[in-house]
């Protein structure tokens, strides 16, 4: 198992330093000077100009700059931001719990009800048991997220007024933004579960649990859902990116604090330090999520960590 870890570490080296760079370079293939378009709605002299290329560094040679900016990042060190005059890791860690709290919570829900759904419609291939979870998941995919949150808006905080609809703090503000994201991930896991389910109970192994007289329950819980779990993890890892991603939509809608409303509101103000800090921090995030699911692959199938 150490072996299987240390493999997966060393590959992320690569993808983490390939991150690194594309997030460095951002910041240089804006057309123009980003300088001038971080001061542009203020009244301010060349020497100013000057001032701020000083300290962001952009005076030195691309190769000091990028290898600069590698050692601050190792320690922590993400930049001041252009807005605030605050440490762009300080803005990141306030917000960081409320995205977490969203992403982990839209989680929760999308297993909640995908893993289910998909599990029934397998067993139940081709009745309405079958049909009815896959028009949902079609609906879920298909659906934008603002568009969904809005509906919601309308329907449960408007019309309802069970839940507030916008701004963050206790468990209230969180079922709305986290039913938007959680539903729409909900449906690429149930079709994704079908999909793997259909598979697994068509093995020979099922047949053999089956023929030695076990509980219809035991056999799909204990021989096919494992089996099954094994390309829907891949999934887990996957939405969680895409939650963080999506974050950015949901806590504009709902007006909600967190990474994602940070980001929106940095890009407006043209805040380069703080857009790049972000982007960096949650594409670490990703490759740290997908480095996990590696790690459950081994676990759920030795075959593979052998391997």
């Amino acid at each position: 198992m150490f072996r299987f870890l240390l493999s997966r570490l060393v590959t992320t080296v690569p993808v983490l330093f390939g991150v690194s760079l594309l997030v460095f370079m951002m910041l240089h293939l804006v057309p123009g000077d980003p300088v001038k378009m971080m001061l542009s709605e203020f009244q301010t002299s060349p020497e100013q100009v000057e001032l701020l290329r000083s300290q962001l560094h952009l005076n030195e040679p691309l190769p000091q700059q990028y290898g600069r900016f590698v050692v601050n990042a190792l320690q922590g060190d993400l930049g001041l931001s252009i807005r605030s005059k605050r440490p762009v890791r300080n803005e990141i860690a306030e917000n960081l719990g409320s995205t977490l709290q969203l992403a982990a919570s839209a989680l929760l829900i999308a297993i909640g009800i995908g893993m289910p759904l998909g599990i029934i419609a397998a067993l139940k291939q081709h009745s309405w048991l079958d049909i009815g979870p896959m028009i949902f998941a079609l609906s879920g995919v298909s659906m934008p997220s603002f568009w969904l949150g809005l509906l919601l808006i309308f329907l449960f905080s408007l019309r309802l007024g069970w839940f507030p609809a916008t701004g963050g703090g206790d468990l209230k503000h969180l079922v709305l933004p986290a039913l938007t994201l959680g539903l729409g991930a909900s449906a690429i896991i149930a079709r994704l579960t079908r999909s793997s389910m259909l598979e697994v109970l068509r093995q020979d192994y099922m047949t053999t649990a089956r023929a030695k007289g076990l509980n219809e329950t035991i056999v799909v819980l204990r021989h096919g859902l494992k089996n099954a779990l094994i390309p829907v993890v891949t999934i887990f890892g996957l939405q969680f990116g895409s939650l963080l991603a999506g974050a950015v939509v949901v806590e504009t809608v709902f007006a909600r604090p967190g990474i994602g409303r940070l980001i929106v509101n940095s890009i407006l103000a043209k805040d380069f330090p703080m857009v790049q800090g972000i982007i960096l921090f949650t594409a670490t995030a990703y490759v740290v999520a997908n480095l996990l699911v590696d790690l459950a692959y081994g676990l759920l199938d030795p075959r593979i960590r052998i391997g």
